[in-house]
């Protein structure tokens, strides 16, 4: 952590919306979060109606910042991930071969594999975007996105991230990763999308998922066969770029 010119350190820093807030000006919680407790009944009247006024502008901001964007694919992974990683490594070609194929590559701005992607379609000429997230633990945008916005609301980032993307491309990830892959598959099994391909890339690292999505959703009736096939995986960028242009009528011409 390097001294700024007054004396003062820099200390942990939080983008929320187009606000930042700096060491003791960071809140104790997130937008989010005040918004889903339920121990606080007391303000719904009072608060909440304004809540929804933020919300609709946050709806407004992306839209119109993105609306423009040429073709696009939304690629997800961990934050975590070393910069010497094989998905990391993987998440860095897939940006640059799809800034070649005519996409823009649309991650959530953060470090790991979303850096690397980020990177990747800089590197090739490409146009790179984040959506960041207001979260205790965020690192803020990296240096590789040329349109940035930060939200305070997961489900408007999350509309931003299928809205403007002909397909998901999932690396290795935690949490959020996993949320975003299992949306994306519910909102395509149930035709709230189409023509929108799902690809996982990381073989060894979704193989035990898979498997068990096999043994136990499949074979327990939870899924159909269908299900599975709308998740497509495979460790070789070219034909992960194959599957998105052979999906996209665009990409066909």
């Amino acid at each position: 952590m390097t001294e700024s010119t007054n004396g003062r350190q820099p200390g942990p820093e939080r983008h929320r919306g187009a606000v930042t807030l700096r060491r003791d000006a960071i809140p104790p919680s997130t937008a989010d979060q005040k918004l889903l407790d339920s121990h606080h009944r007391d303000e719904w009247k009072t608060k909440d109606a304004w809540r929804a006024l933020r919300i609709l502008s946050e709806f407004v901001e992306g839209f119109d910042t993105l609306a423009d964007l040429p073709r696009a694919v939304s690629v997800f992974g961990s934050a975590r991930s070393a910069p010497d990683s094989f998905e990391c490594e993987l998440a860095e070609n897939l940006g640059a071969a799809l800034a070649e194929a005519g996409y823009a590559v649309i991650t959530g701005g953060g470090p790991g594999v979303m850096e690397a992607a980020n990177k990747g379609a800089t590197d090739a000429g490409g146009m790179s975007v984040g959506l960041g997230i207001e979260l205790p633990f965020e690192q803020g945008l990296n240096d590789w996105v040329d349109i940035g916005i930060d939200f305070r609301y997961f489900f408007v980032r999350k509309t931003m991230f299928v809205k403007y993307a002909q397909a998901f491309v999932v690396l290795p990830g935690g949490f959020g990763t996993l949320d975003e892959l299992f949306e994306a598959i519910t909102l395509v099994q149930t035709k709230k999308v189409t023509r929108f391909p799902v690809i996982l890339m990381g073989t060894e690292y979704w193989g035990g998922l898979l498997d068990w999505m096999k043994r136990r959703m499949l074979d327990d009736g939870k899924i159909s066969a269908a299900d599975l096939n709308l998740i497509q995986v495979t460790d070789d960028v070219a034909e992960a770029v194959r599957i998105i242009t052979d999906a996209d009528p665009a990409g066909q011409q």
